[in-house]
């Protein structure tokens, strides 16, 4: 059964945050809903990588269209829930099926993303996702974006349908919201 290693994001340090998830295997099956842009797109955000070091990456998010079940954006993602949202970005490092650092963000504030996955005994994948270089802003919507992103990602490759973005996303920011020194 998948479920939580640590159920937050840990702070490493004052600019990177780890997530930690056990996924139903195998690690290929994992591996493609990182790489694959239809997969991707299910739990995160469509778009094409080209998986190599220096490899372009596109991401596009609609996140109304990450459930079935519907409720609107907070009003300062509506217009980029509509209309849809995004960045490009390049990989870092590719290690197929269980490495991946690229990109995330503008030029603004360039930050990267790593996924590990390390297959476990017993069929399940560990995830590891380290989000570095985060600016103090971004460290307050990066903690709960990535967990109902990841809570996503599990219902998928579990056979779940997950809740809506929106509703989860309003829960976690509000967890991490009152969690001491923050």
């Amino acid at each position: 059964m998948s479920g939580l290693l640590n159920p937050d994001g840990e702070v490493i340090d004052a600019n990177t945050v780890r997530f930690e998830r056990l996924l139903p295997g195998p690690v290929e099956r994992v591996w493609a809903f990182l790489t694959e842009s239809e997969k991707r797109g299910l739990w995160l955000a469509t778009g094409e990588f080209d998986l190599r070091p220096g490899g372009k990456t596109r991401l596009r998010f609609r996140h109304k269209d990450l459930s079935p079940k519907k409720a609107p954006a907070p009003a300062q993602y509506r217009k980029m829930d509509e209309e849809g949202g995004g960045f490009d970005g390049k990989v870092l490092r590719c290690e197929p099926p269980r490495l991946l650092t690229i990109t995330w963000g503008g030029e603004e504030h360039e930050s990267e993303v790593t996924f590990e996955l390390t297959p476990q005994p017993d069929g399940q994948v560990l995830l590891t996702l380290t989000h570095r270089r985060l600016s103090d802003d971004d460290m307050r919507s990066v903690a709960p974006g990535w967990h109902t992103h990841l809570d996503i990602l599990a219902d998928r490759l579990s056979g779940r349908e997950p809740e809506n973005f929106w509703i989860a996303f309003a829960q976690w920011k509000a967890h991490y919201a009152a969690k001491p020194g923050k």
